[in-house]
């Protein structure tokens, strides 16, 4: 009886050791999602956070250094490999082409965020075709930088609500320009160079060189290439550029030594501009482009077919990228959002001390709202650089302006021939 009692006793536990070894075993494994991104393109807090958001999910961060579009498209002609995640720029419509190394998100649940973006910005990440591959991360809308004091000085208007209501179209921002370098004696410029002209008037449009057909349009009454270009011309010929390369260290002198009066550039010249420009800190001022809004610039999130968590991978970027966390990116990154939303929160009226105590996001903010949605194309960037080539010519050699519009008419159409 006593040996039954003890062989039974013995089973009992057997079973309660194997039983507590199948308990502590996990139902499922850590997954882990590669991330691909550059330096301050996200908020690395939001990534470490995304980790406490979603437990079993890892996140392995990964910033690429130097070319990344040229190392994410060798991946891509590798035809395997790569992150479960990868951020874009505003190249974005050159990986349309290899929209099938990606998945749709619209598959995955995207349209059950898409009201809550902006929708020229949610449009740039979906394909002619109607796949949507990537997700919005940040923009970069216009406005007009101008010197206050040098604005006072030669009797244009100071105040931002003024300035955009006097400084309204290009012709009365050229003739204001005029007005200032007279005041001045030519010692100061209105404008940095003319290539910002040309790629803001082109911003301000909706079709550019492009149809979503991928037909070339720039040589047609359709396309604003041809104004942006005469615009561009204009402002050379009238001499109000100081023809200073942005970014240069000529661009960063004439800044800070006050010899541009302005210039049109995107939410992100902040800070180049602050770094640039510390000695002018109190003195600039942010009003609405002249000819209207635009944008320049801001990235994107995709998920690669290679992934084999594309629903997790969905679930993380749909949250890094809600309206609450691009508010926080915006105050400490100053990633300037892509949901309408964060455009309303507080911390856009938030006064700045190098612009005066202006809330320059109330102005961004605007511009945002009001850009017009465009198609680009997979070959926007290398006929801009063309194009652009050919206007540093006009401005720099004195070039014929019809010639080199005939000589990069000729360069675009050969590039697209490739």
């Amino acid at each position: 009886m006593n040996i039954r009692r003890t062989v039974s006793l013995g089973l009992l536990m057997l079973i309660m050791v194997i039983s507590g070894c199948a308990g502590t075993t996990p139902t499922e494994k850590t997954k882990t999602l590669t991330l691909w991104y550059w330096n301050r393109s996200l908020d690395d807090d939001l990534i470490k956070a995304a980790e406490q958001q979603f437990p079993g999910i890892r996140i392995d961060a990964q910033k690429i250094g130097g070319d990344f579009k040229s190392k994410l498209k060798t991946t891509l002609a590798a035809g395997s490999g790569g992150p479960d995640i990868v951020a874009f720029n505003d190249w974005v419509a050159e990986l349309f082409t290899s929209s099938d190394r990606f998945y749709d998100l619209y598959d995955l649940g995207a349209q059950q965020i898409e009201q809550d973006f902006l929708e020229w910005k949610w449009r740039l990440g979906v394909t002619p075709g109607g796949e949507m591959i990537a997700l919005p991360i940040d923009t970069g809308p216009t406005a007009l930088f101008y010197r206050t004091d040098l604005f006072e000085e030669a009797g244009l208007p100071s105040d931002p609500d003024e300035v955009h209501e006097q400084l309204a179209t290009w012709d009365q921002y050229f003739e204001a320009g005029q007005k200032l370098q007279e005041h001045f004696d030519n010692k100061v410029k209105m404008l940095d160079n003319i290539n910002n002209i040309y790629n803001q008037v082109n911003a301000q449009s909706d079709r550019i060189y492009f149809n979503p057909d991928d037909t070339f349009i720039g040589d047609t009454a359709d396309s604003s290439m041809k104004t942006a270009w005469d615009l561009a011309v204009k402002a050379a010929e009238m001499k109000l550029s100081a023809n200073a390369s942005t970014q240069s260290s000529e661009w960063n002198a004439a800044m800070n030594n006050g010899r541009i009066a302005s210039f049109v550039g995107a939410v992100w010249m902040k800070e180049i501009l602050m770094q640039a420009a510390p000695d002018t800190s109190g003195k600039w001022r942010v009003a609405r482009a002249p000819g209207g809004d635009g944008n320049n610039g801001g990235s994107f999130l995709a998920i690669m077919k290679t992934s084999k968590y594309p629903q997790e991978a969905f679930d993380v970027i749909r949250w890094i990228q809600n309206p609450e966390n691009q508010i926080q990116s915006f105050d400490k990154m100053n990633l300037f959002p892509s949901a309408t939303k964060a455009l309303d929160a507080p911390v856009m009226s938030k006064p700045e001390a190098f612009f005066g105590n202006q809330a320059t996001g109330e102005i961004f903010s605007a511009s945002a709202m009001n850009v017009k949605p465009a198609y680009f194309g997979g070959k926007h960037g290398n006929l801009n650089g063309i194009v652009s080539r050919e206007l540093s010519s006009v401005a720099l050699e004195g070039k014929n302006p019809d010639k080199a519009w005939n000589d990069a008419l000729a360069r675009v159409k050969k590039e697209l021939l490739r």
